[in-house]
């Protein structure tokens, strides 16, 4: 089990694109959750069917249309270019992206969960009371669906950490720039001779997305019962 260099930058960068990944989908997920919670609109499904949608789509048709959206020729990618200088495509800002895109439906889709299950007659009741909307949703929504909001996080990161296909379309599989712990999991495999250092990536995966899973149940458990108790006092 003694990794080297090549395969701790695979875990360092896995860690890092996880963690940005969650990062930059973290408000839009859950502005997003909320409005779907709170508002009834018509469409409404079709929304809800096109957020979730790299749930069920083969990730690297999204990996391809982040490449056509985002690329120095896309549309969007082109803009970027020209006016921040940016470039998405083959860095691991990148790969943070594609990791994002496929973790959102998660993080949306469990805090969606959880807003619902708040009452709408205590919003409503804070708001007569004189509070803004904004200081609701901070002071009494939010805060009430802190359970969701922690597992959404944590299976949105778990899931960042395992992308695989629009990763590789999107930002390539680039030593120590994009090569994640699954992009440098299917190099070895490709590689004869690498049978063994294949297969304790292999261990190191299923430990580090077996933690994520044990660590959003607990964390969601704990939260419940301190809110169970807070509202007891």
């Amino acid at each position: 089990m003694i990794l080297s260099p090549a395969e701790w930058e695979a875990i360092r960068l896995s860690l890092l694109i996880g963690l940005a990944a969650v990062a930059w989908i973290l408000p839009p997920g859950i502005a997003v959750a909320w409005w779907l919670a709170r508002h009834d609109f018509r469409g409404k499904s079709i929304v809800d069917g096109f957020i979730h949608l790299p749930l069920v789509l083969p990730p690297v048709v999204v990996g391809y249309l982040l490449l056509v959206s985002l690329g120095r020729q896309g549309v969007v990618g082109q803009w970027l270019y020209a006016t921040l200088g940016v470039s998405l495509p083959f860095t691991w800002q990148g790969a943070a992206v594609a990791s994002g895109v496929m973790a959102f439906p998660l993080l949306v889709r469990a805090l969606r969960l959880s807003l619902e299950a708040v009452d709408p007659k205590l919003e409503a009741a804070a708001r007569t009371l004189g509070a803004n909307r904004w200081r609701v949703f901070t002071t009494i929504t939010l805060p009430l669906a802190i359970p969701g909001l922690l597992t959404g996080t944590v299976l949105a990161f778990a899931r960042a950490l395992s992308e695989f296909g629009a990763t590789i379309t999107f930002a390539s599989n680039i030593p120590s720039e994009t090569r994640t712990l699954p992009l440098a999991l299917y190099t070895l495999i490709q590689t004869p001779g690498q049978e063994s250092a294949a297969a304790r990536l292999c261990v190191i995966a299923i430990i580090i997305a077996l933690f994520s899973l044990i660590a959003s149940e607990w964390l969601a458990r704990r939260t419940k019962q301190r809110l169970q108790e807070r509202d007891a006092y």
